[in-house]
């Protein structure tokens, strides 16, 4: 089977809070080497080709690639099909939260809210779109989009970031909705706070890190290989039935308000 675990980074000179998460690093990482030792054969994408082709293991492909760049993810996505012969999982998994610019509405730059929402959701727009007349052709298919529990409750000062991810998880309804009839489905992943690059900023400070565990009912931060064994129960034929659905994992966070 093949897969397109994808990644983005937070283009030049930015400075974003962390790095990027996608195939090269972080929750897409971990989520390649879960569906490598499940017998998937691998395409990733990640403006680093070598952290790709890393992660895209002996028999995979690696490819540096900007998934917000229309023209480049046509062409990346037309040389798998042409080397794979099908597409069998669309993990879209590219992310940035934005540099500190990027906060309450008023504050964020116009700039800064389209670079977020173009890695966020005009990524997973483009990817989804380029494979999906292959799934279309086949009669088959998954879509997982990595979405984040701030598709469900706002990330405070965080306003590009959070409607991105709202906007993520409908798009995986309206997905679910349209496709099903073509054999595809499409699900949505939420994980809350979990140990990578992109949020070592924040989970490292004396002060904040201790106020975000204190969220968690669970006490503690995940495991970005804990969010991968998600992604591989997903691929897996046993959940056939489930399309449009979101699967959060967040040690409880969700589920309680402080008082």
């Amino acid at each position: 089977m093949s897969t397109f675990p994808e990644s983005v980074d937070s283009g030049p000179g930015a400075a974003d809070r962390g790095d990027r998460r996608g195939g090269g690093s972080g929750i897409g990482r971990a989520s390649c080497a879960r569906l490598l030792r499940d017998g998937f054969r691998l395409a990733v994408l990640d403006l680093d080709g070598a952290s790709a082709t890393a992660a895209a293991g002996e028999d995979g492909l690696g490819l540096g690639v900007n998934v917000a760049d229309e023209e480049a993810v046509d062409k990346a996505v037309a040389r798998v099909v042409e080397e794979f012969g099908r597409v069998d999982l669309l993990f879209n998994d590219a992310g940035i939260t934005g540099t500190s610019q990027a906060g309450r509405c008023h504050e964020t730059p116009v700039a800064e809210w389209d670079r977020v929402l173009g890695v966020n959701l005009r990524g997973p727009f483009l990817m989804t779109r380029a494979v999906l007349p292959t799934m279309i052709a086949q009669g088959s298919g998954l879509i997982l989009n990595l979405v984040s529990t701030a598709g469900f409750v706002a990330a405070l000062g965080r306003c590009a970031y959070t409607a991105s991810k709202g906007g993520a998880l409908m798009f995986t309804k309206s997905l679910a909705a349209d496709y099903a009839a073509d054999g595809i489905r499409a699900n949505a992943i939420c994980p809350g706070w979990t140990h990578t690059n992109m949020t070592r900023w924040r989970l490292d400070d004396p002060d904040l890190g201790p106020r975000a565990v204190a969220g968690i009912p669970m006490g503690r931060v995940a495991q970005a290989e804990e969010i991968a064994e998600a992604v591989g129960l997903l691929a897996s034929e046993r959940l056939t039935y489930m399309t449009g659905s979101a699967f959060v994992i967040d040690g409880g966070m969700t589920s309680t308000i402080m008082i």
